[in-house]
C-alpha cells in the first residue's frame, strides 16, 4: 500500500510572549488577589506552556501579595488518588521546582452545595484558601454539546470536585449535562471561593493563541463566546468521508476520551445522538500514550488495536475514569491484532486500500497521510499542500508502522 504526506493548513496564531500575555491578562482583571493563599487549578491534559503560563499565574500572584500553591484537579482521573494525581501534573511539566509552588494533592473534598442529580463538592485544598484561581483550556466537549463545555466552568465542577462531584455531574443524562454544567458551576461561583478565571485558547497546531481573565461573575456569562472563539481555531480532517482512520496513539493527553470524538466524529455514548461529520467506517488505534500512564479511555471507539496498545493498559485507572463517567463503551477492548502491520494487513483485506487516513493522534492534525484516492480529491483543497510522490508503507522489525509526523 502506498500513501501520500498532506501538510494542512491550520490556523496558526501563536502569542509571541506567553509569560508577558499572562500578566497583562491579569492585569485587566482591576483587582488584587486576597491575602493569605491562593489555590491554582491544575488539569490532566497535555496543555501548551502549561508550566510556563502556571508559573507565571504563581508569579503575578505573589506580586500582589498572596502566597499561591497548585492543587491537582482532575476529577476521577489517574486512579482517583492523591498520588496519582499529583504524578499526573508532574509528568506535565508541573512540578513544585518548576512552577516555584507547593503541590497540594488530596482526594478530600468538603460539600458546597446540591443539584437536581446530587451534592457539589469541592477539594478541600482549594476551600480552605483564600481564593482559588481556576485555570484551564477553553474547548469542545467530547460528550455533549452546548454553550458551555470544557474550560473554566468544569473545571471547577468536576476537576475541583475530585470524584465525588464527578459523580453528580455524570449521574445526569447526557442530553442535560449542558444545563448540569451551568447549575453546578453556579453553585460553585456562589461559594465566594472563586478570585478569578484564567482561560486559555490555543490554534491549529496546538500552541497558545489566547489569554483571557475574567472575574467569578464573568466566568458563566463569557465562556461561551470563548467556546465559539475556540471553533474558529478547531483543526479537523480534510475530508468527511472516510472509509479507515488510523490513529497512532490515543491517550487522555489528546483528548478527555483519548481520542477527540468531535474529530472522529463518534461519541459512543447509549442512548443520545451522535455526531454526523465525518463518517468512518473503521477506526484503528495502534499505541497509547506514555503521558498517558495507562488510562485508556477511549478506547472502545476503536474497532481495532494492538497488543502493544492492550498491554499498556492499566485497566483500574481506566475502570475509575470510565465508571465515573457512566459510559462503559469507552473502555470495551475492541478486536487486538498482534502489531500494525497486522492492522494494515486485515484491514485491506476487509475494506480494500482506498479512502485511508493516518494521523499521529486527533489533537495534532497539521502532517497526516491519506491514501492514492484520497490524495486526488485534495488536489483541489487549498488548505492542503500534497506530496504528490507517494511513498509505501514500511514496518521495523516489531511491526510497528514508520511513518513521521514531525518532519
Amino acid at each position: 500500500m502506498q500513501v501520500h504526506r498532506i501538510h494542512q493548513q491550520l490556523v496558526s496564531s501563536p502569542l509571541a510572549d506567553v509569560e508577558a500575555e499572562v500578566h497583562r491578562a491579569l492585569d485587566s482583571l482591576g483587582i488584587s488577589p486576597p491575602g493569605g493563599e491562593i489555590a491554582i487549578t491544575a488539569g490532566s491534559r497535555g496543555i501548551d506552556n502549561i508550566a510556563t503560563i502556571t508559573r507565571a499565574t504563581g508569579d503575578w500572584l505573589r506580586r500582589h501579595g498572596a502566597t499561591p500553591f497548585l492543587s491537582p484537579c482532575m476529577g476521577s482521573h489517574n486512579g482517583a488518588t492523591a498520588a496519582g494525581q499529583r504524578a499526573m501534573i508532574e509528568s506535565l511539566g508541573l512540578t513544585e521546582e518548576a512552577t516555584g509552588m507547593e503541590i497540594r494533592s488530596s482526594m478530600d473534598v468538603v460539600k458546597i452545595g446540591e443539584v437536581a442529580t446530587g451534592e457539589v463538592w469541592m477539594d478541600q485544598n482549594c476551600f480552605k484558601a483564600d481564593g482559588v484561581l481556576v485555570l484551564n483550556r477553553i474547548k469542545l466537549h467530547t460528550c455533549f454539546s452546548g454553550p458551555v463545555q470544557s474550560g473554566l466552568t468544569k473545571m471547577m465542577v468536576v476537576g475541583m470536585g475530585k470524584i465525588r462531584s464527578a459523580e453528580t455531574f455524570h449521574s445526569a443524562p447526557t442530553p442535560v449535562m449542558k444545563d448540569m454544567l451551568l447549575e453546578m458551576g453556579t453553585c460553585v461561583i456562589d461559594s465566594g471561593k472563586i478570585f478569578a478565571g484564567l482561560a486559555l485558547l490555543e490554534d491549529g497546531f496546538d500552541r497558545t493563541a489566547e489569554l483571557h481573565a475574567l472575574p467569578p461573575e464573568e466566568i458563566l456569562r463569557q465562556e461561551p463566546s470563548l467556546l465559539e472563539r475556540h471553533r474558529s481555531y478547531f483543526p479537523s480532517l480534510p475530508v468527511d468521508d472516510v472509509n479507515v482512520l488510523v490513529v497512532n496513539e490515543i491517550g487522555k493527553t489528546f483528548s478527555g476520551t483519548g481520542m477527540d470524538t468531535n474529530v472522529i466524529g463518534y461519541r459512543g455514548v447509549n442512548g443520545y445522538e451522535d455526531l454526523t461529520r465525518p463518517r468512518i467506517t473503521c477506526i484503528a488505534a495502534l499505541g497509547l500514550s506514555e503521558a498517558s500512564q495507562g488510562n485508556a479511555i477511549g478506547v472502545g471507539l476503536a474497532d481495532f488495536i494492538t497488543r502493544r496498545l492492550r498491554e499498556s493498559i492499566d485497566e483500574q485507572k481506566t475502570f475509575t475514569n470510565v465508571f465515573t463517567t457512566g459510559d462503559m463503551r469507552r473502555m470495551a477492548i475492541p478486536c487486538t491484532l498482534q502489531d500494525d502491520r497486522e492492522v494494515v494487513e486485515r484491514m485491506s483485506e476487509r475494506y480494500g486500500q482506498n479512502g485511508w487516513i493516518f494521523i499521529p493522534n486527533t489533537l495534532h492534525l497539521e502532517t497526516l497521510y491519506v491514501s492514492a484516492d484520497l490524495a486526488e480529491i485534495l488536489a483541489g483543497n487549498p488548505r492542503c499542500k500534497i506530496n504528490h510522490r507517494p511513498i509505501p508503507l514500511t514496518f521495523d522489525s516489531k511491526g510497528c508502522l514508520e511513518l513521521s509526523f514531525n518532519e
